[in-house]
């Protein structure tokens, strides 16, 4: 079930964060430069696994532990290492990411998930389309997924079902 709320993605009590990142990503940006602040030692993880793997766009990798809030990095689009260079996502590897996603959930028995909305903010894609992706990828999972349309720091959002 895909809600959309407001609040501060960080203080989310669902088990698994969503980002959208690139392939290399410094992850000093938007959503991505916070979860650095609190997680560095995924953002050096990641980095380690894109060396070693040379991920494609629409892949995507999950960071963390059960007993801990987890993150999955979904790969929109290519990067490297200089933050000033990193493109734009592109739609393909959304759509990809989130299909890679509900097979994450159904294979790792995942419970909840909090994301931001995907690929719209530095990534300047269209909301409308994003969402429709989201719903035909998500929309028949049958657990909680927040989208945090609105990102208000410091409140924590109203999730069903938490």
């Amino acid at each position: 079930m895909i809600y959309e709320v407001e609040g501060d993605i960080m203080l989310t009590r669902a088990q698994v964060i969503a980002q959208g990142v690139a392939t290399k990503d410094p992850m000093t940006r938007g959503m991505a430069r916070k979860l650095h602040e609190r997680f560095p030692a995924m953002v050096e993880a990641y980095n380690e696994w894109c060396a070693e793997t040379n991920p494609e766009p629409g892949q995507i990798w999950l960071w963390g532990d059960a007993d801990k809030l987890m993150v999955v990095n979904m790969i929109t689009h290519e990067g490297d290492a200089d933050s000033t260079r990193q493109g734009r996502p592109q739609k393909i590897a959304v759509h990809r990411a989130f299909r890679a996603l509900n097979k994450l959930v159904i294979d790792e028995r995942l419970k909840s998930i909090s994301m931001p909305k995907i690929g719209t903010g530095f990534g300047g894609l269209d909301w409308h389309e994003v969402r429709g992706m989201m719903h035909s990828q998500l929309g028949e999972l049958l657990i909680p997924l927040f989208i945090y349309v609105e990102e208000m720091d410091g409140q924590i959002a109203s999730e069903p079902g938490m």
